[in-house]
């Protein structure tokens, strides 16, 4: 016996989202975080150092590392794309922007990839709409295209995608590989060749960005519900997910990275994390779990619960929570997706309010605290400026202003839009969180950029360092500093680091002020005069004691 949906749509809600329009967005968004900026600290710096070791041949291609300390996420193929970026940038450009250039394409690709898995689950024929009597309800692939079309606006509504998508990490790499996964098993009972290869692509890439295991459990549990389908193609999918393990540990990078199972008092944190990083997808996949309850075993429920179960789990026992939890999103966003059509219209109406009083707020924020920083008034936020970001100059740019103001404006365009008269499709009640989200970042990246570079990258830090020691110094010891100050001083300050030496080669030292200390190494420091302690503008944690040799 089939059993009836809870989706009631009817053909005017199935209207799509204009094309031009979905794809400025996801354009926007995706390059609003990668131009402009510095490596910041310290994940995405230590990144962009392990890239530029590769292209200098201090590291070996199989084992990337910095100053022969391995990487903290063991991976490959992410710094093999950053570094063949930086090998084929032309001389006149910036070095660590076309690294970036790879990781675009990566957040573009996940984007897509959402949108098609979402577009085929959505196919499934218990995915679909309530026939009507006298006809007039959603035609199959209509209606799957607005589903799609509110998986990619719930995908981009999400407040955790903005910053960990716009780093040159794996957790990107994981991001994009793990999506094309995902799509890749959505897609296959509709087709075989690009999905097929997609499943290659998204397994082998997930693997050699240092998620093996995650890898594996993903595609054996989609080879499991795509046993009724194809049984050849199931097999297929958990040999490969097979031999990716192998592979893994051959290439050393199948590692034990399971932290502790979370106490007590860390599920307060994992709750919190849980409730902004997903939001506002969360509360409306929880609402397709229980509108959808009745078909939980079907595959537009069962897949994109299956990867969400897994990666919850793999959160909560992963030291870097909120990296594993990034892969989630495209799964969650397409559970987000299914709830539209049984929305009520006030649960829609208030959806919108929180959105456009949540979103106008930041962005009236943000505008204020600009304009403090160009002219000082209002005083009270160029004073808390001031205060946080000692030594900060704001710079004024006209490009950056017609940007902002031209976001701002289509912002405005956009809620006049949404409390108008329009057709009902069902994709409107995502429409002002998607959009809010890409306005407050581009705000962000835009407007703040150079507060933001000040404050999270190491290049304050290097440039107050070469005032002391100057740009022409054969080599600098270092002793202690962290992998991501290591990365800065080496690509943004050209310096040749060098560990700390019983007896000094370098006019210069560089210390970690809270390193060990311990009497070889205090006995070391005799040979050396210090000079002045280095503090970071934005945290003294970042500080640097710097020595010279008498």
């Amino acid at each position: 016996m089939k059993i009836p949906t809870p989706a009631i749509v009817t053909q005017a809600g199935a209207r799509r989202f204009p094309r031009y329009a979905l794809l400025l967005l996801c354009g926007i968004y995706v390059f609003s975080g990668f131009i402009g900026r510095d490596g910041w600290k310290s994940a995405d710096m230590v990144a962009l150092g392990i890239m530029s070791e590769l292209v200098q041949g201090s590291a070996h291609w199989l084992q990337p590392s910095l100053m022969g300390m391995p990487a903290n996420e063991p991976a490959l193929l992410p710094y093999w794309l950053g570094a063949w970026g930086m090998q084929i940038a032309p001389a006149w450009s910036a070095v660590d922007f076309v690294a970036r250039i790879p990781f675009m394409l990566l957040l573009w690709f996940a984007m897509m990839a959402t949108w098609y898995g979402t577009y085929y689950l959505a196919r499934h024929p218990q995915a679909q709409p309530v026939a009507f009597a006298f006809g007039g309800e959603a035609q199959p692939k209509d209606y799957a295209r607005a589903i799609a079309d509110g998986g990619v606006l719930a995908f981009i509504a999400c407040l955790g995608l903005a910053q960990l998508s716009h780093e040159t990490t794996p957790a990107l790499a994981q991001l994009g590989f793990s999506a094309l996964l995902y799509y890749a098993l959505a897609a296959l009972p509709y087709s075989r060749t690009i999905p097929a290869l997609a499943g290659v692509m998204g397994l082998l890439g997930l693997s050699l960005s240092g998620a093996p295991i995650l890898a594996a459990l993903l595609g054996w549990g989609g080879a499991i519900l795509h046993w009724k389908n194809n049984r050849s193609e199931s097999l297929f999918i958990a040999l490969l997910g097979l031999l990716n393990l192998t592979a893994a540990a051959m290439l050393d990078l199948l590692r034990w990275k399971i932290a502790p199972f979370p106490i007590w008092a860390d599920w307060s944190g994992y709750g919190q994390l849980l409730i902004w990083f997903t939001w506002p997808a969360w509360p409306l996949a929880g609402w397709t779990l229980w509108r959808w309850r009745k078909q939980l075993g079907s595959r537009h429920i069962v897949l994109p619960l299956w990867f969400l179960c897994v990666l919850l789990i793999a959160t909560l026992t992963s030291h870097n929570s909120d990296r594993t939890l990034l892969l989630a999103l495209p799964a969650l966003a397409t559970l987000a997706a299914f709830a539209l059509p049984t929305l009520k219209r006030q649960v829609s109406a208030l959806i919108d309010w929180f959105a456009l009083l949540f979103f106008s707020t930041s962005a009236l924020t943000i505008w204020v605290i600009w304009i403090a920083m160009q002219t000082g008034f209002p005083p009270q936020p160029a004073a808390n400026v001031a205060r946080l970001a000692p030594g900060f100059e704001a710079t004024f740019s006209p490009f950056t202003l017609v940007i902002a103001s031209a976001a701002t404006l289509a912002w405005l365009w956009l809620v006049k839009w949404r409390v108008g008269r329009h057709p009902a499709a069902i994709w409107k009640s995502l429409v002002l969180p998607a959009g809010g989200a890409a306005l407050s970042f581009l705000l962000l990246m835009t407007l703040w950029m150079p507060l933001l570079n000040y404050a999270q990258s190491y290049t304050a830090l290097v440039k107050r360092t070469q005032s002391y020691i100057g740009n022409d110094v054969p080599c600098v010891e270092i002793f202690d500093l962290g992998q991501g100050q290591i990365a800065a001083f080496q690509f943004y300050g050209k310096l040749s680091l060098k560990p700390m030496q019983p007896t000094p080669t370098c006019p210069w030292l560089l210390v970690e002020p809270r390193a060990d200390l311990s009497p070889p190494i205090h006995q070391n420091l005799l040979a050396w005069t210090l000079v002045a302690t280095i503090q970071h503008p934005t945290n003294a944690g970042e500080s640097v004691l710097l020595y010279r040799r008498p």
